[in-house]
C-alpha cells in the first residue's frame, strides 16, 4: 500500500448508511462494504443477517492522513451514528449492526480510545457508550450489490428515509470536508 494510505475499518450499523457518508469526504480514497470480526470464513448477507456468523456490516476505509485525520473520520463516525444502542441501529437489530472500531495499529487504538474518553467527558451523548474497540481481523468485502449501494439506490425508500437525512447532516455539519 502508497506510504501516504492508511486504513480505517468501522462497522456502525448498515453499511449502506456508513459507506454513502465516507464516499464523500476529502482525502478518502476508497470505501468498501464488507464483513468483519466473525467466524465464518467468506460469509455472505444471507449469512451474517442471521445473527450467527458473529460478523459486523462494517467498511474498509483507505484515506490519505494528509487531507483527513484518523480522529476526523472518527469524528464523522460518532456524529453520524448512535454509539449508545448495543447491537442496533434504528430498525436494523442484531450483532451485525454492532457498534465497533475495528483498529489497524496501536496508534489507531489510542486515538479511539481517546476520542470516546472526551465524548464521554463531554456528555455529547445521555447513554454510555457501547462500542467496542477490537484488532482489525479479516475483512471480507460485501457482494458486489452492496458496493455504492446508496448511490445506485437513492430513490428506494430505505435509502430516501434512513440514508438521505444523515447525507443531509453530513451536508450541513461537515461541508468543508466533502468532495465537492
Amino acid at each position: 500500500m502508497d506510504q501516504n494510505i492508511e486504513m480505517a475499518t468501522l462497522a456502525g450499523g448498515c453499511f449502506w448508511c456508513t459507506e454513502a457518508i465516507f464516499l464523500d469526504l476529502k482525502g478518502v480514497k476508497t470505501v468498501v462494504s464488507g464483513y468483519i470480526g466473525g467466524k465464518t470464513p467468506n460469509p455472505t448477507y444471507k449469512e451474517i443477517c442471521t445473527g450467527t456468523t458473529g460478523h459486523a456490516e462494517a467498511i474498509q476505509i483507505t484515506y490519505d492522513p494528509k487531507e483527513i485525520s484518523y480522529g476526523e473520520l472518527l469524528e464523522i463516525y460518532f456524529a453520524t451514528h448512535d454509539p449508545t444502542t448495543l447491537n442496533r441501529q434504528g430498525n436494523d437489530v442484531g450483532t451485525q449492526y454492532r457498534s465497533e472500531i475495528f483498529y489497524h495499529s496501536k496508534k489507531q487504538k489510542e486515538i479511539a480510545n481517546d476520542y470516546i474518553d472526551l465524548l464521554v467527558q463531554e456528555k455529547i451523548f445521555n447513554s454510555p457508550i457501547v462500542t467496542k474497540l477490537s484488532p482489525a481481523v479479516t475483512f471480507y468485502p460485501a457482494e458486489d450489490y452492496h458496493q455504492n449501494y446508496y448511490n445506485q439506490n437513492k430513490t428506494q425508500s430505505y435509502c430516501h428515509y434512513v440514508i438521505t437525512p444523515k447525507i443531509d447532516k453530513l451536508k450541513k455539519y461537515y461541508k468543508a470536508k466533502l468532495k465537492n
